[in-house]
C-alpha cells in the first residue's frame, strides 16, 4: 500500500510498500558501517515487496538476509525477489528468533505505522534482543515530518490536526537507548518522486487520507478549498527527505 499521507496511521507491520524505495540506497550507509568482517546475518523487519531487502543484499554480499512481513500477500512478493527461504512471516513485535542472533537489524518506514509508543518500544526492544554485541540496528525516523518541506502546500496544512509522531527521532533513540543501544550514527535519503502536487494532496485529502480529518468534517471542505486554490496544480513540490538512524549494541566485554 501507498502510504501517501503522513498522517495515515495502519497496524502492526502494516507496511510493503513498493514506494519505500525512494533513493533509499543511503540506508545502507549506516548498515555498511556496521557490517562485520567476517559473514554475517542482516534481518530486515516489515520488508515488505522485498525490494529494499535485496538492495541491502545485493550490496553486501558477505550478509545473510532474512526479512520479516506480517502480510502475507507482501511475504510472497519478497519471496520473489529474495533468495529461497529467506522471507518469513512474522510480527516485529514477538520475533521467532532467539537472543542475539543478527549482525544487522533494519525497519524502513514501519515505526511511523504503529499507533503509540507503547508499539515502537515494543519493536525497538525485540530489535536490541535479537541482535548479538557489536551489532547494528537501523531504523528511518520522522517520516511525517520529512514530508513537510515549506511549500504552499504545506502551508495551507500547517493548522491541521495531527496525530502524535510515533517515529519521532528523539522518542526512538530514548527506546533504544532503554534497550542498551548506544547512537551509531545517520543519514539521509530522497525520496524521489513522492514531492505532493495540490491536485493529489487535495484527492488524498477527499479520501480520507488525513486521518485526523475524515471527509465528512467541515474542516475539511476549508482545507480543500485552499489546496483548490494554489497555483499550477499538477507541478509536485520538492521531494522529501528521509532521515535514518543507527543504534549499536555494545561488544560483549
Amino acid at each position: 500500500m501507498r502510504d501517501g499521507s503522513p498522517d495515515r496511521v495502519g497496524g502492526p507491520d502494516r507496511v510493503g510498500s513498493p514506494d519505500r524505495v525512494g533513493s533509499p540506497d543511503r540506508v545502507g550507509s549506516p548498515v555498511h558501517a556496521g557490517r562485520p568482517s567476517r559473514p554475517g546475518r542482516l534481518l530486515d523487519l516489515a520488508c515488505g515487496t522485498g525490494i529494499v531487502t535485496r538492495r541491502l543484499a545485493a550490496a553486501r554480499p558477505a550478509l545473510q538476509v532474512t526479512g520479516v512481513d506480517r502480510a502475507p500477500g507482501m511475504a510472497r512478493m519478497a519471496a520473489v525477489r529474495l533468495p529461497p527461504g529467506s522471507v518469513l512471516l512474522a510480527d516485529s513485535r514477538r520475533l521467532p528468533f532467539p537472543d542475539a542472533t543478527f549482525d544487522v537489524v533494519t525497519t524502513v518506514w514501519l515505526l511511523h505505522l504503529m499507533a503509540d509508543g507503547t508499539e515502537v518500544r515494543g519493536i525497538v526492544a525485540e530489535c536490541a534482543r535479537v541482535l548479538r554485541p557489536g551489532g547494528v540496528y537501523v531504523t528511518t525516523v520522522d517520516k511525517a515530518a520529512a514530508h513537510d518541506v515549506g511549500s504552499d502546500i504545506d502551508a495551507v496544512l500547517a493548522a491541521r490536526p495531527r496525530r502524535p509522531a510515533s517515529d519521532a527521532a528523539a522518542e526512538v533513540r530514548g527506546y533504544a537507548l532503554a534497550n542498551g543501544l548506544l547512537p551509531a550514527g545517520q543519514a539521509a535519503f530522497d525520496g524521489v518522486g513522492q514531492g505532493r502536487s495540490p491536485r493529489s494532496t487535495l484527492a488524498d485529502l477527499r479520501r480520507g487520507w488525513f486521518t485526523m480529518l475524515p471527509p465528512d468534517d467541515p474542516r475539511t471542505e476549508d482545507f480543500a478549498r485552499r489546496l483548490a486554490a494554489l497555483p499550477d496544480q499538477d507541478r509536485r513540490r520538492p521531494d522529501p527527505r528521509f532521515a535514518v538512524r543507527a543504534f549499536r549494541k555494545p561488544a560483549a566485554c
